[in-house]
């Protein structure tokens, strides 16, 4: 056993996504809001900021299915850092400002139309930067090889109207990079800017994950345990992949037949070809925690039990019913990954949600991982319920509220049955803010980490909510309304009550 552990005390974090912090054009940015928002964590003792994946969108605007799991998302990047240090000329900020903006919601091709313009600007300033700053672009793409692959790819994918991979013309699905060769050259401003992009975005969080650093702010990212099948990682590392030549799936991911669904839920990705990566050393995956690593403090591993086992589905089925489990050299990878970091400990989340089998307690409890015990999913009357605050067992666990794929916690209160108001009432003295009685109830456990999304502490319904599993539409466009100087009472409420539980930094 491992006798170092990520989590070593009591204490507290918010999950809020760096798109919903106030402050950017559209959304959110790796800029002053970012860092106005760590600055008030650490003001209040609050050691832990919790967020999604920093990775592109799919066309829904989730960044759990990415054309990249190494890339940026190209909506973060920062206009003012940028005209600051002079990468950008503009005469007038005001050029870029986009008209008739929600304050509630943004807007996916408003995002996309307006990070578009900041590449063109980039490209444009590029000849007039210094040969130091240029220098110093060739040597972080010539470092970072994922930028390659990911730039090509998005220039081809926009080159055939968005199309799929495995739709693409012959040449370019199969990756001839013979043919390539000659048609990057046409394109070289477009790959560059995309590259440029990826850059700048990787320099704006870097200087923000050292701020937090500064702040004693550790930042919890989010890592999917699958990549989607349309997307630079399939494409540039097809052989570690169920696909066929064609690009057709041989295998698919999915998780079986359930309580909450009879048909169990159909994913739509590639399983891995595990021989295959036990054979090349596990590099890509390696090389995947590596570039997290050097973005987060600490991974939420999404879907951990698949470093156990998977469930894997034909990849012409229809639902996810005719599957079987299939092991995974989970073991050997996390051994691995420890070298790698040359650490006594991992600093991973086990995501370890649902119906979660002895073989993945077993794989999460010898590399000492803390998981996740979520309160909503507590009160269900089953007295053996795991998430129950009575059963929530040690220290080495991560407790929420709920999650970004959770109702809030007032909704979710709003949509119980009587009977079951009445009985958490009785037994948890639940007071008329259902959000702030599920957040004291958290704090009170023996977890080593409390965290509640920033909904929670500002008591929102589900207009406010970020996901719901299932549905395509409304999704991930959640952003604070108000400035985070209005939110500054919610905010040491919620460290008062912290500190009351000795869980804050003070």
């Amino acid at each position: 056993m491992y006798k170092q552990k990520v989590l070593k005390k009591k204490s507290l974090g918010i999950l809020m996504h760096p798109s919903c912090i106030p402050g950017g054009e559209v959304c959110g940015t790796f800029g002053r809001g970012a860092k106005e928002w760590i600055k008030k964590l650490e003001r209040h003792g609050i050691e832990y900021w919790q967020f999604l994946p920093l990775t592109p969108t799919d066309s829904t605007g989730s960044p759990y299915s990415s054309p990249s799991s190494f890339a940026l998302n190209p909506w973060f990047l920062d206009m003012d850092d940028l005209i600051e240090k002079g990468f950008i000329f503009i005469s007038k900020k005001e050029e870029l400002k986009l008209a008739n903006q929600s304050k509630n919601y943004f807007d996916f091709n408003a995002a996309d139309s307006y990070s578009k313009k900041l590449g063109d600007l980039l490209l444009q300033g590029w000849n007039s930067q210094t040969e130091e700053r240029k220098l110093d672009f060739y040597k972080w793409t010539s470092k970072n090889s994922w930028v390659e692959d990911y730039s090509l790819f998005t220039v081809i994918r926009e080159e055939f109207n968005m199309m799929p991979w495995w739709q693409w013309p012959q040449e370019f699905k199969l990756k001839n990079n013979k043919f390539l060769k000659s048609w990057i050259k046409k394109k070289n401003e477009k790959i560059i800017t995309k590259k440029l992009m990826q850059w700048h975005l990787d320099k704006q969080w870097k200087d923000i994950k050292n701020f937090a650093k500064l702040c004693n702010v550790n930042l919890i990212g989010d890592l999917p345990f699958y990549v989607s099948w349309d997307s630079a990682d399939v494409w540039s590392n097809k052989s570690l992949f169920s696909i066929f030549k064609s690009g057709s799936l041989i295998f698919q991911s999915g998780v079986p037949p359930d309580y909450f669904s009879s048909t169990g839920q159909l994913w739509g990705t590639p399983t891995y070809f595990w021989s295959k990566h036990k054979k090349t050393n596990f590099n890509w995956w390696r090389s995947r925690f590596k570039r997290q690593f050097e973005l987060m403090d600490l991974l939420r591993f999404d879907h951990f039990r698949g470093l156990a086992s998977y469930w894997r589905v034909n990849g012409n089925s229809k639902t996810a019913i005719q599957g079987k489990w299939i092991r995974s050299p989970g073991r050997a990878l996390l051994n691995k990954l420890k070298i790698d970091l040359g650490r006594e400990y991992l600093p991973i989340i086990a995501e370890d949600l649902g119906v979660i089998t002895p073989d993945v307690e077993k794989l999460r409890n010898n590399f000492e991982l803390p998981g996740m015990k979520i309160l909503q999913f507590a009160f269900d009357g089953n007295e053996d319920n795991p998430y129950l605050p009575r059963n929530i067992n040690g220290e080495n666990w991560v407790v929420y509220t709920g999650t970004h794929d959770n109702s809030t916690s007032i909704s979710w209160w709003d949509s119980l049955e009587s009977n079951s108001k009445k009985r958490i009432r009785d037994e948890y003295k639940f007071s008329e803010n259902p959000s702030w009685s599920l957040i004291e109830i958290g704090m009170k456990t023996d977890a080593n980490l409390f965290i509640a999304p920033i909904q929670d502490i500002l008591s929102l319904d589900d207009s406010s909510r970020l996901n719901i599993p299932g549905t395509i539409k409304n999704n991930w466009k959640w952003k604070l309304n108000r400035s985070l100087e209005e939110i500054e009472e919610n905010i040491t409420i919620f460290s008062e009550l912290g500190n009351k539980f000795g869980r804050t930094r003070k």
